[in-house]
């Protein structure tokens, strides 16, 4: 042989490859939980569980952890490892300001970009939730439904922080919805309709107009509820 396996290019390639492979994997099965709940709030994700249970290594969970972090998901801090995001009710209400004023400048952007197919697929979004799914499937749905709306948008800086925002709130909406039950959802219906009819008509102005208002009442109502952020850690 001319050629030692320790000088083949292709190998150090191609186990790279499936070490992101690995990382983005671990990555998704976090994110899913943290998303869904199951992983709680200023909960501990340690790297040696993660990888036992998942049957990964720690390098690629440590580069997981790392994604899930620029994500708005966990924190890690020096000597105290990873944990997921945990929020006072200040927090939450000056995220939901920011929101306010970044998603409607993300929808503007995006308008212009959606397809007739993205309008029709936001319509079927809105027919299932109205038909009054339970909490996680509204959740879901909700947030299917909105960050659909910001596809359109090229300013990636822009798309990226508002992913990060809803990230860092989904707990907090979760927990606001078990308390507040199905009562409200028809407001909600009310909202997305009056958006999705504004974003039908390529109509800018209205539909930031309504999206402004419709995070402003969330924000309101989140305020009204301090149990959600349970005591200070």
């Amino acid at each position: 042989m001319t050629a030692s396996f320790m000088n083949d290019p292709v190998r150090p390639a191609a186990d790279a490859a499936r070490g992101d492979a690995v990382s983005r994997r671990v990555a998704d099965h976090l994110r899913e939980a943290i998303l869904r709940g199951e992983i709680a709030p200023g909960e501990r994700i340690r790297q040696e569980d993660v990888a036992a249970r998942l049957g990964a290594s720690r390098l690629p969970v440590r580069e997981a952890l790392r994604i899930l972090e620029a994500e708005g998901l966990i924190e890690q801090r020096a000597h105290k490892g990873a944990r997921v995001l945990r929020l006072d009710a200040h927090e939450v209400q000056v995220i939901y300001e920011m929101r306010r004023r970044l998603e409607p400048l993300a929808l503007a952007e995006s308008l212009p970009h959606l397809t007739d197919d993205d309008l029709l697929r936001l319509g079927r979004i809105q027919d299932r939730i109205e038909a009054n799914p339970g909490i996680a499937e509204f959740l879901a749905l909700d947030r299917e439904f909105h960050l659909l709306t910001y596809t359109g948008c090229r300013v990636e800086w822009l798309s990226t922080m508002v992913v990060r925002l809803w990230n860092a709130t989904q707990h907090y909406r979760r927990e606001f919805m078990r308390l507040s039950g199905s009562g409200r959802r028809w407001v909600v219906n009310a909202e997305h309709r009056l958006l999705l009819d504004a974003i039908e008509r390529r109509d800018a102005v209205d539909a930031e107009l309504h999206l402004g208002g419709h995070i402003r009442r969330t924000r309101v109502e989140l305020a009204r509820h301090p149990e959600v952020f349970g005591p200070t850690p």
